[in-house]
């Protein structure tokens, strides 16, 4: 059963969550792996983390749950944004940041993604990269990452890393699929609009129609943190 937690200042009680989990595991020596979501909404949570001391940010693996097909210094680059509220601001090492190479070709930016986490899943011994933590906002139709309703994503099973074509927007996108986002140790949604909240509860009742509805993790820990 999802866990759904109403803040009174959201992205404060945010990104306290979110550190808790990372310093949980960093205090038993591991290395944390977290994937960020894009928008407007994580900004400042993200800021937030950043300036948290207790974090060793050498020890945080950093993935995004998609990325817009654009170069890394374009306005509407995840990455960009990202770069800007946490990776500079943290300190985050360069190596630590799986970045999705929007500027590439679609599928050679996807295929070039998954084959990282391929590399680091085998290290560890593991069939699929697990995540510690993947963050995940959602849209007013319902998307979540860039697995939009119609889109041919959607129906992937195999591929963790997927170029999608989405015809609403006429633009291709780049996104993690549901086996690697739902393979993480814990999902969580990050939502403040009242559309979106009405979209989650419709989802917390059984609404199936949308993509966010899919985000089912198979450690069964998902949470809605709502502002």
């Amino acid at each position: 059963m999802a866990e759904v937690i109403e803040t009174l200042d959201f992205v404060s009680e945010a990104a306290e969550l979110i550190a808790a989990k990372i310093l949980r595991k960093q205090a038993d020596g591991g290395m944390f792996s977290l994937s960020l979501c894009g928008g407007s909404t994580p900004a400042p949570i993200y800021k937030a983390l950043a300036a948290n001391p207790a974090i060793d940010w050498t020890r945080v693996i950093i993935t995004f749950g998609d990325e817009r097909c654009v170069g890394p210094d374009d306005e509407q680059s995840n990455y960009r944004m990202s770069k800007a509220a946490l990776l500079d601001p943290a300190g985050v090492p360069d190596k630590n940041v799986v970045r999705i190479e929007g500027e590439l070709d679609p599928t050679e930016a996807a295929e070039k993604c998954e084959q990282r986490l391929l590399d680091m899943a085998q290290v560890t011994g593991d069939k699929i990269f697990k995540h510690d933590l993947v963050l995940l906002g959602m849209g007013e139709d319902g998307h979540t990452a860039s697995l939009f309703p119609g889109s041919a994503a959607l129906q992937e099973n195999q591929r963790w890393v997927s170029e999608n074509f989405v015809a609403s927007q006429d633009t291709w996108r780049l996104t993690m699929t549901y086996p690697l986002i739902n393979a993480a140790d814990e999902i969580m949604f990050l939502i403040t609009s009242e559309k979106k909240k009405k979209i989650m509860r419709g989802i917390l009742t059984g609404d199936a129609d949308y993509p966010a509805a899919a985000i089912k993790p198979t450690s069964n820990r998902l949470t809605w943190v709502t502002g």
